[in-house]
């Protein structure tokens, strides 16, 4: 279609072979079809023609076929004009007119239809970018606050405040991390445990821990972004934890992360390690809890979920939360 619009020759050489084909299978029929059709096989020349190449090769299409007909198949023979083959020419005409009207109509509403959706696609890629580049700059500043803790932290020689500064870094850098996972186009394609796996690795090496595994386990549970953003969060937080405390003893460990769907809209997030388990002095046990905790809390919050911690092997944190 596209090749015969932009090409006008074109266009106008499948007018006159159109016409010259219909006139052939017309003149082939005559004998077999019964007198009163004279434009059995032109109307569907001039439809395809007007489809394909437009509205002018349409009205060629048209004029030709009507001529063609009018001298060898509306009685009398030639182009003698009677009442009854005036009214047939105008039934031609009329019939023709109609037909390359609408599908010149249908034509350029399509054309218009294609305008705007390529406007709609140049403004979404327009705004893709710019969100994107939001985005970025908002994971570079974390990095860039992170990094003027570590300077901050430099010059301070209680260890309390240092300890507290140096937690806050690793969690912007953190936070960084995730941020720029989860808006990296790269990663739209890739499922929640994808993510999961990739996040876990991070923090595994950002820990600098030796032997220390990362099971997954994400299935059926679908979340927008911001919200996928804040379970990370939560993830990370509570992984973090664990390489940091749930190790020290032994060498090696296994940190598991499940996501799944509970039913009635609902998924449960569980994360636990094989190491000793929460202390017994633990502050959130005794009912005071600490920022690690906290931060827990607050992001449990944020997706209205239950956070618990239920009693077992190892430490172990969950999450039931509306999907």
């Amino acid at each position: 279609m596209r090749l015969f619009q932009q090409n006008p020759i074109l266009g106008y050489a499948l007018a006159v072979l159109s016409a010259g084909l219909a006139f052939y299978v017309r003149w082939a029929l005559d004998g077999v079809l019964p007198p009163g059709f004279p434009y059995l096989t032109f109307f569907p020349a001039v439809i395809l023609t007007a489809f394909l190449a437009g509205m002018w090769p349409g009205i060629l299409c048209a004029v030709l076929s009507g001529l063609a007909a009018w001298w060898f198949f509306i009685l009398p023979i030639g182009f003698s004009l009677t009442g009854a083959s005036a009214l047939t020419l105008v039934f031609f005409v009329f019939v023709a007119a109609v037909d390359i009207t609408v599908i010149e109509l249908m034509r350029r509403a399509l054309a218009d239809l294609g305008r705007e959706q390529a406007l709609t696609a140049q403004l979404y890629e327009r705004q893709r970018v710019m969100f994107q580049e939001l985005q970025h700059r908002v994971a570079n500043n974390m990095t860039f606050v992170a990094a003027l803790l570590q300077i901050k932290k430099r010059t301070i020689d209680n260890p309390q405040a240092a300890e507290a500064l140096d937690e806050a870094r690793e969690r912007l850098v953190t936070m960084a991390q995730i941020h720029r996972r989860l808006y990296d186009p790269a990663t739209l394609e890739l499922s929640v445990a994808a993510s999961l796996t990739a996040l876990c690795d991070d923090l595994v090496q950002a820990a600098g821990v030796r032997d220390v595994t990362c099971s997954i386990e994400a299935e059926g549970v679908e979340l927008d972004t911001p919200r996928l953003v804040t379970l990370f969060l939560l993830v990370a937080e509570v992984v973090t934890n664990s390489l940091k405390h749930a190790f020290n003893a032994g060498p090696s460990g296994r940190i598991r992360v499940s996501l799944l769907p509970q039913g009635g809209g609902f998924a449960v997030l569980v994360i636990g390690d094989d190491g000793p388990g929460f202390p017994a002095a633990s502050p959130e046990l005794q009912g005071r809890p600490s920022l690690g905790f906290g931060i827990m809390h607050s992001l449990a919050g944020q997706l209205d979920g239950r956070l618990d911690f239920p009693q077992g092997p190892g430490a172990t944190v969950r999450l039931v939360f509306p999907t």
